[in-house]
Parts: structure tokens; sequence; C-alpha cells
């Protein structure tokens, strides 16, 4: 779910992580040098053929050809799943992975041309929808693709000719597999801004999601503290209220839509502890529709019968993730001080299979 974060502490003059250290060091045959993946790139529609090394300058601006010769004759420019020689030409549809012996820092962040599906800006904010698998920050295992790649690359070019990297603001976040809107400071009065409204909790947050079972109530309040799990450290749970591991959290939930076996549900974010909704829904034996890390990627209601087991399992390869989209964001623009408020269309996905539950309710009655 979502989680509060500072500013992105980015130093506008640090280039370690951009320029990786490809010179080889004296070592003995016995030390296996670790490869760090520092770019995953398609050759975008109507590049022209050009060289490898011309093309990842263009990529990497940091730089220099001759490391990027040096890379290439190292085995850590890859096109295709294959080693290439430097004489190499890129062509449209081309899978280009770039290596670095260096552990990344994800404090350097390295600015990805990636397409952004921008729903609002100005010259203070931006709003953008994230799709479905991508990672908002960088961190370990996800130095590249993130949102932050992204629009470290799209506020760059608004200034091309500065030096330095561009602040990006992000003061909150969803999950890798959650869709939906996403706004981001530009300024730092914005930024400043944004912040307090995320930490009084005055920001207006509503997601749809859709859960196993049949909601019992039409609406509820959800009060529980939410901390990381003590041994599963990928997931989080509920704790007791005198436990120190859990943070204070609580959702409200709507039911907007009953399907039999699954619930359309709204929930309102009263505070935004991570995979706050997952967790809570599950704590009150809701589990998200598909969601894996929670359990919700087999069938948790219906029957035994194998055509329902196939039908579930279609639903599942038609929404390869949980069923969360964050549709509304509101609150007061940090600048004009007016009340503005976004909403965003489920993604197809999810449409797809909530218009696949239907015609099931319809012509299929509960045996």
């Amino acid at each position: 779910m979502e989680e509060v974060l500072s500013v992105l502490p980015l130093d506008p003059m640090s280039t370690a992580w951009l320029a990786p250290d490809w010179e080889e060091e004296e070592q003995s045959d016995e030390i296996v040098r670790e490869k760090h993946l520092l770019l995953d790139h398609i050759v975008e529609r109507g590049q022209e053929p050009l060289r490898i090394d011309k093309y990842l300058l263009t990529k990497i601006g940091s730089l220099t050809r001759s490391k990027v010769q040096q890379g290439i004759d190292d085995g850590l420019v890859n096109i295709n799943q294959k080693p290439i020689k430097a004489n190499y030409k890129v062509r449209p549809g081309d899978h280009l992975l770039v290596y670095t012996y260096r552990e990344p820092d994800i404090t350097e962040i390295l600015p990805e041309n990636i397409p952004l599906d921008i729903v609002y800006e100005d010259d203070d904010l931006l709003l953008i929808h994230k799709p479905y698998n991508m990672v908002v920050h960088p961190g370990h295992g996800n130095y590249t693709g993130t949102v932050v790649n992204a629009l470290s690359y799209y506020l760059g070019q608004q200034n091309p000719e500065s030096t330095q990297l561009p602040r990006i603001g992000l003061v909150h976040r969803i999950d890798k597999d959650t869709t939906g809107l996403l706004v981001v400071g530009k300024s730092e009065q914005a930024i400043n801004g944004l912040s307090e409204q995320f930490k009084d909790h005055t920001v207006e947050r509503t997601y749809q999601a859709l859960v196993w079972g049949d909601v019992e109530e039409d609406e509820g309040r959800i009060e529980t503290y939410i901390g990381r799990h003590e041994r599963l450290r990928k997931i989080f749970t509920v704790y007791d209220a005198d436990d120190e591991k859990g943070k204070h959290a609580i959702t409200h939930y709507r039911v907007l839509e009953r399907l039999h076996y699954v619930t359309l549900v709204e929930c309102r974010l009263e505070t935004g502890r991570t995979h706050q909704i997952r967790v809570h829904m599950k704590h009150i034996g809701h589990t998200l529709f598909n969601d894996s890390t929670y359990g919700g990627d087999r069938i948790l209601k219906g029957t035994v019968f194998s055509k329902y087991q196939q039908f579930v399992d279609n639903c599942f390869k038609l929404l390869p993730r949980q069923a969360l989209h964050a549709k509304t964001l509101g609150f007061v623009h940090p600048i004009t001080r007016e009340k503005v408020f976004f909403e965003s269309e489920l993604p197809a996905d999810m449409e797809a299979v909530l218009e696949k539950w239907r015609t099931y309710v319809k012509a299929k009655k509960p045996v």
C-alpha cells in the first residue's frame, strides 16, 4: 500500500552510479566479480541504425566512449541476451542490458526515457497515473525502470541546460503492482506543503479493490496496528496495540458491488502504512483478489467444480496482480491554496475481470 516518504535526498553533483567503473582492477582468478544491472532498455521504434557506443552515450550521458567500449569488451553490454561487438548497430526492438561491477547507490538516480501517463502538471506539482509492474522508488533489485528514473529524465528535459539532476519531491508511493494516482512536488514549497498534508492525514485518498468473499457489512472501519512480519520480512501483519512493532492504521471501506464470491469495495485511507489495505482486508477475512503476497492468488471462496476453477484461473491471467487501484486524490494545492480533486478510471485489467464476474453471476447462479 502507501507510505509517506521523506523528500528524496538527491545529491545533484553525484554521478558515481551514472558513471560505473568498468575499468578492470588486478585480481586473483579466485575472485568472482558480481555484476549489477545498470540499464534495461528496449530500443524505440523509428530508431535509425546507430553504433552501440554512440547509442549508449545518448542514454547514459555521464559515460565516456572509452568506458562504453571497455564495458563492451568485458561483456557488460548485451543485446537480446547475447554479448555484442563494439561495431554493433542497434535496431528498433533490440533488448539492451547494461551491467556494472559497481553496486549502485540508490540515492544516485539514473534518468531513463520512460513514458509517463501525466494526469495534471503545473509549475509546482505533477500527477501521474502509475501503471502495474512499475516500482516507484529505486531499491534493492530495482535500480532502473522506476517512476523516479522516469521523472528524473522527464523533469530534466524541462531544463536541458542544467548540469544538476532535477529535484524530485516524492511525498508518497504505491506498491509496484498497484495502479493509480501519484502526486509529485516539483518545487521546494510544493514538496513541503504536500508533505505536511500527508503527515497531517488531510489528503483525501480512495482506492478500489476487488476482494474475496461477500463482505457482510455495507461499510465499516478497520483500526489496527500494522508492522513488518517478524519472520517473513516481505509482508506486513497486524499487531496488538501495546506491541511496539506496529504503527496505528485506519481504513474505512464501503461496498460498491457484490458479485457473490467476490466484492468490489472502496477503501478510504485515514493513515498510509505500507500494504495497509492489503493487510486490513485480509485481517477481516477478505483478502484482495490475486494478491500473491497475502494468499489471494488461489480460490478462497466458491465451488469445487472444475469449470469454476478454470474461470478463476482465466481471471488471474487477465489480472496478473492484486486487484487494487488508487482511484482518487484530493488535497489543497500548496501554492494556490485551492482545493483540487483528481480521479482516474479503473485500468483495463481490473475492468475486464469485473465484467467476467458480472457475466458469471448472471449466467451461473450459486450451486
